[in-house]
């Protein structure tokens, strides 16, 4: 029997493997994570106006805001290049560096504990970031990589307790850490992305259900007594707080100053606000320097956007959060193993955390704590960090029928 073969089999050039993974990207959360870039990056100009540069910065950027906005476009640039390298990438490989990255991350961490830094920050020559968000992602990777391997080496070693152990140990100790550095904000974002964890790592709901009994019964003892040891702003921001939803009276003028002006700003913006760059003719209470103007760029970026753009604005840029965090858990569904499907809704909740507590305390509907908005915020670092972890997603989607072809190609 004669082999038939297509009379154009050998010359049709074959595609790169490196090109067929970049135009297999999703595309839809590759756009929707630029767009909120570009967002942020108009964001960041007008909330950083009134920050102080040198006179030679203002002559070549015009002002305070422009010269913050074009360093958040260099961070913006090695965040795309870390990204599609990500992307492109099997993450199973980059799971290598989970350990060493934890281990560093917890070091930075005491090293933080140790200085008298109010914004948690380390420096490394000129580079000053988090170490908090360091330690969320390696800590999700090394979650995600031992809950899948560790069984492999032992059945019981995938029992229900020694999966809770691990997630209570790799998620306990830099939230614990995190809360004696004073940074309640970061700390917070872990007891979310430690519940998904569980509910990933696939803990018998009773299991759930009791930790979250004896959880919430700790709640008076964690907040009368252990938050006032670790944290003495954070008590305070949840006293105040609970003042300002009772409509208590509270001092405007002084501790109330921060949290007042920012949901005014938010409040009265209308349904298409002040507009960009609005001035004091314009009434935005943001020109006037109401909004805390030291933080307006990063903690408080929110406030400024929603007066600026009013609630069509601000829909426009929750939608857009949204799209972003389901095509997270849509490309969860299509993971190849527990592991990715794991780093996703992690990820997915550890955005989704920033998010409503952004948003949540610009709107009062959440204490006041120092913690970015992803993608919009000026935050150096932190940007590049979340792009990498968009990048982990990609990689899960890009790779998601790795395992099925090799196994296509055991069996033949």
């Amino acid at each position: 029997m004669i082999n038939s073969v297509h009379p154009f089999a050998s010359t049709t050039p074959t595609m790169s493997p490196f090109l067929r993974k970049f135009l297999g990207l999703n595309w839809i959360l590759v756009l929707t994570m630029y767009a909120l870039l570009i967002i942020g990056l108009y964001a960041i100009e007008s909330a950083a106006r009134h920050l102080p540069v040198s006179e030679e910065m203002r002559k070549t950027f015009g002002s305070a805001g422009a010269y913050y906005a074009d360093r958040q476009k260099q961070w913006i640039l090695v965040g795309s290049v870390i990204y599609f390298a990500t992307a492109l990438f099997d993450y199973r490989w980059i799971r290598w560096l989970a350990l060493p990255v934890y281990v560093v991350s917890l070091i930075c961490m005491a090293k933080v504990m140790g200085s008298d830094s109010e914004v948690h920050q380390i420096d490394i020559g000129p580079i000053n970031f988090q170490p908090a968000q360091l330690g969320v992602i390696s800590g999700v990777l090394m979650i995600a990589w031992l809950l899948e391997d560790m069984p492999k080496i032992h059945v019981w070693l995938g029992a229900a307790w020694i999966r809770i152990g691990l997630i209570a140990v790799f998620a306990g100790v830099p939230f614990l850490m995190i809360m004696k550095m004073g940074d309640m904000g970061s700390a917070l974002v872990w007891i979310p992305v430690a519940i998904v964890a569980l509910l990933i790592g696939g803990v018998p709901f009773r299991y759930m259900s009791l930790m979250g009994i004896i959880g919430f019964g700790l709640i008076p003892v964690i907040y009368l007594v252990v938050l006032p040891m670790v944290s003495k702003r954070g008590p305070e921001r949840i006293k105040l707080y609970l003042d300002m939803m009772n409509e208590k009276p509270v001092d405007i003028s002084g501790s109330a100053y921060g949290a007042y002006n920012v949901s005014m700003a938010v409040g009265k913006s209308g349904w298409t606000g002040a507009g960009w760059n609005a001035t004091e003719e314009n009434g935005s209470i943001h020109a006037k320097r109401y909004v805390p103007w030291k933080t307006a760029h990063t903690d408080f970026i929110f406030a400024v956007y929603a007066e600026e753009q009013g609630f069509r604005g601000s829909l426009v840029l929750i939608t857009a959060f949204a799209l972003l965090l389901i095509q997270c858990l849509f490309i969860s569904f299509y993971s190849r193993d527990v592991m990715g499907r794991m780093v996703v809704c992690c990820v997915a909740m550890f955005f989704f955390a920033h998010i409503f507590e952004n948003i949540g305390m610009c709107a009062l509907i959440m204490p006041i704590t120092g913690i970015p908005l992803p993608l919009i915020s000026y935050s150096g670092t932190f940007v590049v960090m979340c792009m990498f972890m968009l990048g982990l997603v990609q990689s899960i989607w890009t790779h998601r029928n790795s395992l099925r072809i090799i196994e296509v190609k055991a069996t033949l």
